[in-house]
């Protein structure tokens, strides 16, 4: 299984990312995928989540914000961050979470700055 991240950058409080996530060795349709991030000095923390059945599940500090959906023809997963804030500069991570265990993506830095 390999996950591959993309979409990070550098953007002011307010703008707009997409962030990709490519996935092989796995069917992201059939699949429990989600992103998480990771801010300097915090812990690594669930974002959103897509589930098998279709169901999503996003952190409060993102509700109304980002949303998260399955690319089918590209077997990837997308968030796509709105309205940007400072306190979601962190390392956005990819994951697949099997029955056997998680994999990771390498993570996309997004900054926001004020």
């Amino acid at each position: 299984v390999q996950l591959q991240a993309s979409g990070g950058g550098l953007v002011q409080a307010g703008g707009s990312l997409r962030l990709s996530c490519v996935a092989s060795g796995i069917l992201v349709s059939i699949s429990n995928m989600g992103w998480y991030r990771q801010a300097p000095g915090k812990r690594r923390e669930l974002v959103a989540s897509l589930g098998i059945d279709g169901t999503t599940n996003l952190v409060d500090s993102v509700k109304g914000r980002f949303t998260i959906a399955r690319d089918n023809p590209r077997n990837a997963i997308v968030l796509q961050m709105n309205d940007l804030k400072p306190e979601d500069t962190a390392i956005y991570y990819c994951n697949y979470a099997s029955a056997s265990g998680d994999y990771w993506g390498q993570g996309t830095l997004v900054t926001v700055s004020s």
